[in-house]
């Protein structure tokens, strides 16, 4: 698999893996979740355009899975990584978190973060296996707090959620 930046042809497809990955979630009781829309292509081209959407691509170089980020407060917040069930369980989804935080560590950036669901397997189990910690309720930064604001008005709090952060450390200069 092979990490590169999204191109604006390929936004349609990150859509597509998005209800793929979503689609995991009918069974734990999430339907909603499940049937929920993937982000809007104008969403897409917005975290594209930035560059900050990745993908991970197949031998045939089309996208199997990918990663929006953007700053927030001093840190890169992964706003969504989603692995097409085709590519689940190879090592998708931590090395685009990896290829991330390399970004991360190159603008200069503490840390990332993410909001995700504490009890789903793939989720914030998986995020502690890779180094992040659950962030209590005092170290939620003005942003993440705003966040977790607009993800309650969405109405995801029907399922516990969770503000996760990993710290990266500075690359050594000679």
């Amino acid at each position: 698999m092979r990490i590169r930046p999204a191109t604006a042809a390929e936004l349609p497809v990150l859509q597509d893996v998005e209800r793929a990955a979503g689609s995991l979630f009918r069974a734990f009781g999430m339907a909603e979740i499940a049937d929920d829309e993937p982000p809007a292509l104008g969403t897409l081209e917005h975290y594209r355009r930035a560059g900050r959407c990745w993908v991970s691509a197949d031998e045939e170089d089309r996208p199997v899975a990918y990663l929006v980020a953007e700053p927030v407060d001093g840190a890169l917040h992964v706003e969504q990584v989603s692995v097409h069930p085709r590519a689940a369980r190879r090592g998708v989804g931590r090395a685009l978190l990896a290829h991330a935080a390399g970004r991360a560590g190159e603008e200069g950036l503490t840390g990332m973060t993410l909001t995700t669901f504490a009890e789903v397997p793939w989720n914030a189990p998986y995020y502690a296996r890779l180094g992040f910690r659950v962030l209590a309720g005092a170290e939620l930064t003005p942003g993440l707090r705003a966040i977790r604001a607009a993800e309650a008005a969405h109405g995801l709090d029907r399922w516990p959620r969770v503000c996760m952060r990993r710290d990266l450390h500075p690359p050594h200069r000679s």
